[in-house]
């Protein structure tokens, strides 16, 4: 029997067409399309439906509310698929595969995020090959967890991040490798995959708010006073290196890291590097960090640090469990287990 797959279009560059503004999504475009691509029809693909937002959003537009409603489709249709397969804008896919790992916990299916460089319109395209292959991945092996494929690669949704904006290897995982490489062949890394749940759940994103810091020479900290407010929720920090940062000569940035742990901030040191982890505290020039009660991101991605807290926050959790559980394995979104 026929694996069944929901394909669910948020909109992005694959479905986009040309404007006098530029890109820009179109409403219908891709299930006209994909009714035109003959691969789609042989029987080595899955059936598959296609389910279309009403707002075809460029991912940039992205947020809480999206991620939201994309993972009640895939909860609200699961019995009724084998997997699913986002269409998503490139920009901010990172962040939607790392929240939807959070979102969704005990899956026991596929969820694959793909999309494009190139619009599926053109003659010449990235779309056509990233769409197919993620249809056959989801109907024909076993990944029951949320994944991002992009040119031909694999990889784990919250380790994902993307690396470049005009080369078709958008993406990469700095610190964990590929689940699976197509090549000649579909190969999948099978001791790398997380073992499927039992029963899924929904843990749907309150609106908390999160900010994200990035160190940098000469940085002028009392320009984010006024982003310090009981309504921070929890801060991620771009840190030089393994979680360092500028000594504080003249006492602001103490002012502003006493001020959040007043006001209860979470505040997560990740690295700006490209590879590795923060680990606050191996090195002097993160005392202050130390002081304030940050914890170490490690090696997650922002992208992953940024959507953990959503999830910890949404679940009521007090400020030291959220801390203690920033630093836990929940997703495989940090470590190599």
């Amino acid at each position: 029997m026929s694996k069944k797959v929901c394909v669910i279009h948020t909109g992005g560059t694959i479905g986009m067409l040309d404007t006098k503004f530029g890109y820009k999504p179109k409403k219908g475009f891709i299930k006209k399309v994909l009714t035109e691509i003959k691969k789609l029809n042989l029987s080595d693909m899955p059936d598959f439906d296609v389910l279309e937002h009403d707002v075809l959003l460029d991912s940039t537009n992205m947020s809480v509310n999206e991620w939201n409603m994309i993972a009640e489709n895939i909860v609200d249709s699961y019995d009724r698929y084998d997997g699913f397969v986002i269409l998503h804008g490139t920009d901010t896919m990172a962040y939607t595969a790392s929240a939807l790992s959070f979102m969704l916990e005990g899956l026991s299916k596929p969820v694959i995020l793909t999309g494009s460089q190139i619009p599926l319109y053109l003659i010449r395209n990235d779309a056509r090959d990233n769409l197919i292959t993620s249809l056959l991945i989801t109907s024909n092996y076993n990944v029951p967890e949320v994944t991002l494929f992009f040119n031909n690669k694999l990889y784990r949704g919250n380790r994902a991040k993307k690396i470049s904006s005009d080369d078709l290897s958008a993406f990469d995982s700095p610190n964990f490798p590929p689940l699976g490489v197509a090549g000649v062949n579909i190969v999948l890394n099978e001791n790398l995959i997380r073992n499927p749940g039992e029963e899924l759940r929904l843990v749907k994103f309150n609106k908390n708010k999160i900010a994200v810091l990035k160190i940098f020479p000469g940085i002028q900290y009392e320009l984010f006073e006024s982003i310090i407010t009981p309504d921070l929720k929890g801060l991620v920090i771009e840190a030089y290196g393994t979680g360092n940062i500028p000594d504080d000569s003249d006492g602001k940035l103490a002012k502003a890291l006493r001020k959040l742990e007043e006001n209860g901030t979470v505040i997560v040191v990740c690295t700006q590097c490209y590879k590795g982890s923060a680990i606050v505290g191996q090195y002097a020039s993160s005392k202050e960090l130390i002081n304030a009660g940050a914890v170490s991101g490690y090696d997650m991605t922002v992208e992953a640090a940024v959507t953990k807290l959503y999830y910890l926050f949404s679940m009521d959790y007090d400020q030291d469990t959220i801390k203690r559980m920033m630093g836990t394995d929940l997703r495989g979104e940090l470590g190599l287990s």
